[in-house]
């Protein structure tokens, strides 16, 4: 098997990745695998499962569970549609000659298909969407969204597609200079950020001395923590460049964002998904962890999660908590946002019984 590289003009033909706009196939081209397989390999076994699968190249014979038996040809009549989708695979598939496939992860796919969809063109959206030259942005540009990583694996892959339409109307464009300020520490928060081009700095004063914590670049994400533990900044972002910021008024962010991704967890459904292999995650100060913190727990700070998160894993579900669960739910939505699975235990510590029985 040999792995060869996709353009967009590779989709140009399969149905329905070639509905796609220009950009919706730009993006699909990062999504595709395209795989060489010989003559030799007799018959093909292939992962067909959760996978929509074209032929581009060569001859297959397909044989299917209800005894349906068919030649597909590559480039010709059948081969414009996939092979494998939604459950119906082949069962037996011989190759006839050297043949070459290219496949999707379904889910995603599902995905970027339906935000192609869904996403307003720039003479139906929104005013907040209008730059300050008048003209109204096109969605689909915008790195700061609309691109294949955040779409399926970020903040935005587990979105309600109902709220796709409202959530992009929401958003409104903010240009900064270099230098600029656009949240300070201590300060209430009011909006979330996206930055769709540029660079920014993330700071935070402690004993009167200026930490740098991260540096953020398009398509992060920052001003969420405020807005869901409903406190002041913990941190001051600087922009590094000129560039451009979406941003979301705190209301619409509660609503269209931080209540469809935030799962919250009881104490009984939090121990049941820790015996299923999950893992604590307590996101308090090391001194009150070192307190009461539940056995097995790993420990990470609030203030310290986004420079550990390219430490965690993305095959790990993590049980968040604190001492209230306003904490908690701020870190679960930053791993969230991340693609990372997470949960938070709804009122925290105080809210189990005997926390110090807790096993992990």
């Amino acid at each position: 098997m040999n792995t060869l590289s996709v353009t967009p003009e590779t989709l140009a033909s399969l149905l329905p990745v070639s509905g796609l706009g220009p950009e919706g196939r730009m993006q699909a081209a990062l999504l595709a695998k395209r795989e060489t397989y010989p003559r030799s390999l007799l018959p093909l076994e292939f992962p067909w499962a959760h996978k929509v699968v074209y032929l581009l190249k060569g001859e297959l014979k397909l044989g299917y569970a209800d005894g349906r038996r068919q030649v597909v040809v590559g480039g010709f009549g059948e081969a414009a549609f996939p092979l494998a989708r939604g459950g119906m695979n082949p069962t037996n598939v011989r190759v006839i000659t050297d043949v070459e496939l290219l496949w999707f992860d379904e889910n995603a796919l599902d995905i970027l298909v339906t935000w192609d969809q869904l996403v307003p063109l720039p003479s139906t959206c929104a005013v907040a969407a209008t730059g300050a030259a008048g003209v109204t942005a096109d969605w689909r540009t915008m790195a700061g969204i609309y691109d294949v990583r955040k779409l399926t694996q970020g903040t935005f892959a587990n979105l309600p597609a109902a709220h796709i339409e409202a959530l992009l109307a929401s958003f409104g464009r903010q240009s900064v200079k270099s230098g600029e300020v656009v949240v300070r520490q201590s300060e209430p928060g009011d909006y979330y950020y996206v930055i769709e081009r540029g660079r920014a700095l993330v700071t935070r004063e402690i004993g009167g001395a200026r930490i740098e914590l991260a540096e953020l670049q398009a398509g992060d994400a920052f001003g969420e923590e405020a807005l869901i533990a409903e406190t002041c900044r913990n941190a001051t972002v600087t922009m590094k460049t000129d560039g451009d910021l979406l941003r979301l008024d705190g209301g619409d962010f509660v609503k269209l964002l931080r209540e469809p991704l935030l799962q919250h967890v009881d104490a009984e459904e939090a121990m049941r998904r820790v015996a299923l292999g999950g893992l604590w995650l307590d996101v308090r100060f090391p001194v009150e962890y070192q307190q009461d913190g539940l056995p097995g727990a790993l420990n990470i700070p609030l203030n310290e999660l986004r420079n550990a998160l390219p430490s965690l894993r993305n095959d790990r579900e993590y049980v968040v908590y604190c001492q209230t669960g306003r904490r908690s739910s701020a870190a679960a939505f930053l791993l969230s946002q991340r693609g990372l699975h997470a949960s938070w235990l709804a009122g925290g510590l105080n809210s189990m019984i005997a926390p110090e029985k807790m096993a992990a």
